[in-house]
C-alpha cells in the first residue's frame, strides 16, 4: 500500500515551558518578573510563557463565545500589571479581569492590576462575530498585552470570522504540515454550501478520493496547499464536462487589495500515479498554480511505473508569483484554459507527455521583471541536474504571447528524445524553428479585449478568429460557446 510515508507523520514533541523566576541574591521586583499563563484545555491546565487562546467553535449564528485563562505571579512579591487589547476599540474581542468587565477604548485600560505573591488572576475573553457576514476575515486575530514593570508579554487571540469548514494540519514535518482529508480507499466530497479554509496542506492519501463540487470556494492560509499524493484521486467540478459555477482556489485574505497580492498560498501539488480531473476552476494568487511531479523516495530514486492522468479543462490559472503550471516527468492534458500573469514561465514542461488544445497563455506580468518565457519545454529535468527524460508535447490552436520578444523556448538535451509540435497556433517567437507548422501565426497581435484586466476574449479584428484547426474534439470554448466548423485559436470563441 502506497501511503503517505511515516517520515512525514512524526510530530515534534510539545515542550511545556513552566516558567518560574527565582533569585538568590535579591528580592523580585516589578522590573524582572515574568508572568505565567495557564489555559484550561481538556480538563487540565497547561502553562506557557506566551499562549494562544483559540476559539475553535464553528459558528452557526452570531458568535458570542467566552474563553478563560489565568495569569500567575510566581514571585515572592506583589506585582502590578497593566492589561489591554492590542486592537483597541476596533477589536472584535472584549476582556474581563477578575469579574470586572471592560472593552479597551481610548479611556479604559485595566491599569495597575495587583497580582498578590504566589497568586493568580482570571482573564475572561469574549469574541463577538456575525459569521454570516461575507466581508469578515476568515481569521480574527488580536492579543492581550501585559505591561509589568519593564517587561511586555502578550497572549494571542485567534477566532474564526466566517462560517466555514476549517482544515487544520495535524501531522507531518515542521516544513510540511498536513491533514489527510481523504484516507486510503476513502471517498470524501466537499460541497459548495460553505467555504473551506485550509491551514497547512490538505492531503489526499494513496487510493483516497476527494471530490470537489462545482461552485465550492477553497481558501488557503499562507504556505498552505492541496496535495494529491501518489496514486490518489482528485475530481474538481462537474466530471461530465458541463460548466457550472467555478471551483475557486485562492488565499484566505479577503480584503480587496489582496487580489493583487501574489504568493498568498503555495500550490496544488500532484504526484505520480494520481488521477486528477479539474473542470471549470479558478486558481489564483498562489506561489505556483499547479505543480505536477514525481516525488522522490528517501533514497532519491523516482518511480515512473504508475500511470498518471492529469486533465485540466475550462480553467483559469492567474496571478502566480512563480509558475502557472510546472510539470516534471509526468503527463498533462489541458483544454480551454487561460494561464496568465505569472512571475516565471506560465507553462514549464520538463519530460513527460503533453497535449494542449485551445490554450490562451498571455503573460503580461508587471510586478517585477520576468526573464523566463511564457512557455518552456525541455527533455531535461532541471532540479535533478538536468536528468534526461523523453518529452512529447503537442500544442493545437493555442495562443502563446506576452511582454517578452520571444515567449517560447524549447531546450533539447542529447540523452533523451524531444518531440514538440505547434499546430495552428498564434505564437510570439523570433526564433526560426521546425516546431511551428505552416498554419501558425508568428508575432501577430492577438487583439485581446483588455490585457490589463486579464480579459483575453478576442476583439472583432483578431487574426486568431477562424484560424484554428477543426476536428480535434473540442466543440465548445471555456465559456461553453459552440466553436462551430471554424474554431478560433485560443480558449475563447469570438461571439459572431
Amino acid at each position: 500500500m502506497n501511503r503517505i510515508p511515516t517520515t512525514f507523520l512524526y510530530l515534534l514533541p510539545l515542550i511545556l515551558c513552566l516558567v518560574s523566576v527565582v533569585s538568590c541574591n535579591r528580592p523580585d521586583t516589578d522590573d524582572n518578573i515574568e508572568l505565567q499563563f495557564s489555559i484550561r484545555t481538556n480538563n487540565s491546565d497547561i502553562q506557557f510563557p506566551s499562549p494562544t487562546v483559540h476559539f475553535d467553535t464553528i459558528f452557526s449564528g452570531t458568535g458570542s463565545i467566552t474563553r478563560r485563562f489565568t495569569v500567575h505571579n510566581p514571585s515572592s512579591n506583589d506585582v502590578t500589571t497593566t492589561i489591554f487589547l492590542a486592537g483597541g476599540k476596533k477589536s472584535y474581542y472584549s476582556i474581563n479581569v477578575n469579574g470586572v468587565p471592560g472593552t479597551v477604548n481610548n479611556e479604559s485600560y485595566f491599569k495597575d492590576i495587583t497580582i498578590p505573591k504566589k497568586d493568580s488572576i482570571f482573564i475572561f475573553v469574549k469574541v463577538n462575530i456575525n459569521p454570516s457576514l461575507q466581508n469578515n476575515p476568515f481569521l480574527v486575530n488580536d492579543s492581550i498585552v501585559f505591561l509589568t514593570g519593564q517587561r511586555k508579554q502578550d497572549v494571542k487571540l485567534l477566532a474564526y470570522g466566517q462560517d466555514a469548514h476549517f482544515i487544520i494540519a495535524d501531522q507531518g514535518h515542521p516544513s510540511l504540515r498536513f491533514k489527510v482529508v481523504a484516507g486510503e480507499h476513502e471517498v470524501v466530497r466537499w460541497t459548495n454550501e460553505k467555504p473551506y479554509v485550509v491551514f497547512g496542506w490538505a492531503a489526499i492519501d494513496s487510493t483516497g478520493t476527494l471530490e470537489i463540487e462545482a461552485g465550492t470556494r477553497i481558501h488557503f492560509h499562507s504556505n498552505s496547499g492541496l496535495w494529491a499524493y501518489r496514486c490518489s484521486n482528485l475530481k474538481v467540478g462537474n466530471q461530465d464536462g458541463t460548466l457550472g459555477e467555478p471551483v475557486i482556489f485562492r488565499g484566505d485574505r479577503l480584503e480587496s487589495w489582496f487580489n493583487e497580492d501574489y504568493a498568498q498560498w503555495s500550490r496544488i501539488w500532484i504526484n505520480e500515479g494520481a488521477q486528477v480531473t479539474i473542470n471549470n476552476a479558478l486558481i489564483t494568487n498562489a506561489f505556483v498554480g499547479v505543480q505536477v511531479e514525481a516525488l522522490p523516495y528517501d533514497n532519491g530514486t523516482i518511480d515512473l511505473t504508475h500511470d498518471s492522468s492529469v486533465k485540466i479543462e475550462n480553467t483559469i490559472i492567474r496571478n502566480t508569483q512563480n509558475y502557472g503550471v510546472l510539470s516534471r516527468f509526468l503527463n498533462i492534458e489541458m483544454t480551454n484554459c487561460v494561464i496568465t500573469n505569472n512571475g516565471a514561465s506560465s507553462l514549464q514542461l520538463e519530460g513527460g507527455e503533453y497535449t494542449m488544445k485551445h490554450l490562451t497563455i498571455g503573460n503580461y506580468f508587471r510586478q517585477a521583471e520576468r526573464k523566463l518565457p511564457a512557455c518552456y519545454v525541455s527533455n531535461k529535468v532541471s532540479v535533478y541536474n538536468d536528468f534526461p527524460m523523453d518529452v512529447n508535447a503537442e500544442f493545437i490552436n493555442c495562443i502563446i504571447t506576452g511582454k517578452l520578444e520571444t515567449e517560447i523556448e524549447v531546450k533539447k538535451g542529447e540523452k533523451a528524445n524531444l518531440k514538440v509540435a505547434f499546430q495552428s497556433c498564434l505564437v510570439k517567437s523570433k526564433n526560426d524553428s521546425d516546431y511551428f507548422d505552416e498554419y501558425c501565426l508568428r508575432n501577430e497581435d492577438p487583439k485581446f479585449t483588455d490585457t490589463d484586466k486579464l480579459d483575453f476574449r478576442l476583439l472583432p479584428e483578431s487574426p486568431a478568429i477562424g484560424r484554428g484547426r477543426s476536428g480535434i474534439g473540442v466543440d465548445k470554448d471555456i465559456l461553453g460557446n459552440s466553436r462551430g466548423d471554424k474554431p478560433d485559436i485560443g480558449a475563447y470563441q469570438f461571439g459572431r
